[in-house]
């Protein structure tokens, strides 16, 4: 049997099912990405006997959300990749994106390749079918996608998940693609779970044990898309605001939220893209340019929370509120001039 799913606009197909992905049903076709889990296959064979051109060693990075936690490299002239965490969990594709293998060794199970495989292998994926992805989360207010941008533990999912639980829905979570199409940015939606640490989900929903784990090997939870209000688009949208998440404030009046320049937001945002550290020169202007064209369009803005986590209410009503104010000049707006 073969089991299809849907994740930021890439059909996978796969005789395994994967935890967390979104299966589909009907006749696909040809699907983008064929994966496969356990016996090394003969292409992957072929492919580790070709000559290695450059390897990408992050040894100080382990988090399963961070794309820099794996050692990545290239076999003959950049035909196939090979992604190693250090767990010993290894990935391997070629370079059209269109088949991939992945495996690990005892206690792991599919559920800790799958933790992978939605995150930042398929952040790897979408970099090598041409599309960039940011570091951030995302949801639909007011049918647009509303993204936050940051580093890792800077709020992103935390930000996702109370919305998702105020009724908003959730689009992506930890890589957010943006796609480009007549001039205007599209957001892919990615899987329907949310990932939290227990002390955000204590936080969230009164003990770390409110939410099931992501395996039995890692404490990180998460907060199916499916049920208790908290609900997956999966329909890609419109990319209506960026924010990007600064550090925790102490200031009373926390949260708020603060204009800034388009050059802090291009600089900010060229800092929080998927894998930038595989991109050659070229491919960096290309980025550059794309995201030139992204502050120049859509609104950036940055929020500033408060450390103190019960303002989180506080932090989700103040991000719909403006939202939906921005959203609704923006269209008052466009109507006006096409008067």
């Amino acid at each position: 049997m073969t089991y299809f799913y849907h994740a930021y606009g890439v059909t996978l197909a796969c005789e395994t099912p994967i935890p967390g992905l979104k299966q589909t049903e009907g006749d696909f076709g040809r699907p983008d990405l064929v994966a496969s889990f356990g016996s090394e296959p003969e292409w992957v064979r072929e492919a580790k006997c070709l000559p290695r051109q450059f390897d990408h060693p992050k040894p100080n990075a382990s988090d399963r959300n961070d794309s820099t936690g794996s050692i990545v490299t290239s076999f003959g002239a950049g035909e196939f990749f090979q992604l190693v965490y250090s767990d010993g969990i290894q990935f391997v594709l070629d370079a059209a994106a269109q088949r991939l293998w992945g495996t690990c060794v005892p206690p792991l199970t599919i559920d800790d390749i799958a933790t992978y495989l939605s995150g930042p292998v398929m952040g790897f994926v979408l970099r090598r079918r041409g599309l960039m992805s940011l570091h951030a989360s995302a949801v639909c207010i007011d049918g647009l996608a509303v993204v936050f941008c940051g580093e890792s533990q800077s709020g992103k999912s935390t930000s996702a998940a109370a919305l998702a639980l105020r009724g908003v829905p959730v689009l992506c979570e930890d890589v957010t693609p943006l796609l480009e199409e007549a001039g205007s940015f599209q957001v892919e939606p990615g899987y329907p779970r949310v990932c939290l640490w227990p002390d955000t989900v204590a936080s969230l929903l009164g003990t770390p044990n409110a939410l099931p784990q992501l395996t039995p090997t890692w404490e990180k939870c998460f907060l199916p898309l499916n049920c208790d209000g908290a609900r997956f688009e999966q329909q890609k949208r419109p990319l209506g605001m960026i924010y990007l998440l600064a550090q925790r404030s102490q200031e009373e009046r926390a949260p708020w939220i603060e204009e800034i320049s388009p050059r802090e937001a291009l600089l900010e945002l060229v800092q929080n893209t998927y894998l930038k550290r595989l991109l050659d020169r070229t491919q960096r202007a290309a980025e550059f340019d794309l995201l030139s064209r992204v502050v120049m369009q859509v609104p950036v803005r940055r929020i500033l929370p408060h450390v103190d986590f019960a303002r989180v209410g506080v932090l989700c009503d103040l991000i719909v509120a403006h939202t939906e104010r921005v959203f609704g000049n923006s269209r008052s707006t466009i109507a006006h001039s096409n008067s």
